[in-house]
């Protein structure tokens, strides 16, 4: 039997996994379309904050896939209704891109760059990173502001390698503070496993969780309980440095669904 076959709910990774960069991984359109038309329950769940989940939607459309706006969680979402819940009005400065600050303020909390009133720092994925940037978020954590990331991703997968994601700044920000990271809430945090519980009700031993990443996707897998895939077609794989971190199983990228015996 294949994987395909043997299980019923699955929780996709999105950059690295269904697409690079710009282009769309070969033939993951033809895995998703094939798994709808057998009836299995499917979520697409990225740590990567650059676009809105309605973003994403679009994205996956353009390339034929058939999906749903509510099967696609981003951890934005995750940590917009946390924000919404504990800190609604408060002030926020956030190293990201327009995108995740919009869907932040959206949430009620106020965007500022003075150090002496951001009660939280927020560190994603920002392809405008600056030295101005790192400093203001430094002074405010030196000031007493909460320290919160939506993910923890070293690097994010484009099309000719990896740029500097949210763990890289994370680290810089640590050392030049001596404060460490409080919450985050990306995969693997128990906030982004809980939501996608909530959008998927699924049965652990029937799910299967695919994804390029060993410290973010394998590792939520192997927390919850949850079958893992590992493919090849994202982030460079080092083994000697996860060695802890073991994936159920190895692909080359997700076609092979359709024939990888379970």
């Amino acid at each position: 039997m294949s994987l395909s076959e043997k299980y019923d709910y699955f929780i996709f990774d999105l950059d690295g996994t269904i697409y690079r960069g710009e282009h769309l991984i070969p033939r993951a359109d033809e895995v998703i379309n094939h798994l709808k038309i057998i009836g299995k329950k499917i979520v697409f769940v990225s740590n990567k904050t650059t676009g809105t989940a309605k973003n994403y939607y679009y994205l996956l459309k353009n390339w034929g896939l058939n999906v749903a706006e509510d099967e696609i969680i981003n951890s934005t979402i995750v940590v917009t209704n946390y924000l919404k819940r504990n800190f609604n009005s408060d002030k926020f400065f956030a190293i990201g891109e327009d995108s995740f600050i919009d869907e932040i303020e959206k949430s009620g909390l106020k965007f500022s760059t003075n150090t002496d009133e951001v009660k939280i720092v927020l560190v994603t994925l920002d392809r405008t990173l600056n030295y101005q940037k790192l400093e203001i978020a430094a002074r405010a954590l030196e000031d007493g502001a909460k320290f919160f990331a939506a993910n923890i991703d070293d690097t994010c997968p484009v099309d000719n390698g990896e740029v500097i994601d949210a763990g890289s700044t994370i680290s810089a920000l640590e050392k030049r503070t001596h404060r460490k990271l409080e919450l985050h809430f990306g995969k693997p945090s128990e906030f982004m496993f809980n939501e996608i519980k909530r959008r998927l009700q699924f049965i652990p031993e029937k799910t299967l969780l695919i994804g390029d990443r060993l410290e973010t996707d394998i590792t939520m897998g192997n927390r919850f309980g949850i079958d893992t895939a590992l493919v090849s077609t994202g982030v460079k794989y080092f083994p000697n440095g996860t060695g802890n971190i073991v994936p159920t199983y190895q692909l080359n990228s997700v076609f092979d669904l359709l024939d990888q015996k379970a």
